[in-house]
């Protein structure tokens, strides 16, 4: 059921989600960026009843396996506040690149797109851990996975909860 949206129907299920920064710059690794990141996850699961089931935080973009009663606003709502909480951080650390984010006069951080998919088997969900787990390795950030401090899989835990099914 290939789709670029969470269904309405089908909103409360597990899903595979990826947000990408506009022309895939390189923001995150910088300015506590990460922890802006790690906070928004904190709190959807604090007060929206995200559950994430497995997370990667990537120099330019974040993957994550998750669940929530309503995925959609979760989504909306995170990547809303993101926006926000990173343009108040880019105009104060590195107000340079700010205009790389500017489109018809307005700051925009995100590509459209989230192509959620739907988790619809054990086999996609252990594919697409899989895929979180080894992007870091992918892109030679480090050579093992637990070794990539904004991940699931990190040796060092960071505030954002794990849950398993």
């Amino acid at each position: 059921m290939p789709t670029w949206r969470i269904l309405k129907n089908l909103k409360d299920q597990i899903y595979f989600v990826t947000f990408s920064v506009n022309h895939l710059y390189y923001i995150f690794d910088r300015h506590n960026r990460f922890e802006i990141l790690e906070e928004s996850f904190v709190y959807c699961q604090k007060y929206k009843g995200l559950k994430i089931y497995g997370f990667v935080f990537m120099l330019n973009h974040l993957h994550f396996v998750g669940q929530a009663p309503d995925l959609i606003a979760v989504v909306r709502d995170m990547k809303k506040y993101l926006t926000n909480a990173l343009q108040k951080n880019i105009i104060a650390a590195e107000p340079g690149i700010f205009k790389l984010f500017e489109e018809n006069g307005k700051f925009k951080l995100w590509y459209d797109k989230n192509y959620p998919k739907l988790i619809e088997s054990e086999e996609m969900y252990n594919q697409k851990m899989e895929y979180i787990q080894l992007n870091p390795v992918r892109k030679k950030y480090v050579y093992y996975p637990e070794d990539w401090e904004w991940s699931s899989v990190c040796k060092i835990p960071t505030k954002i909860k794990i849950s398993y099914l």
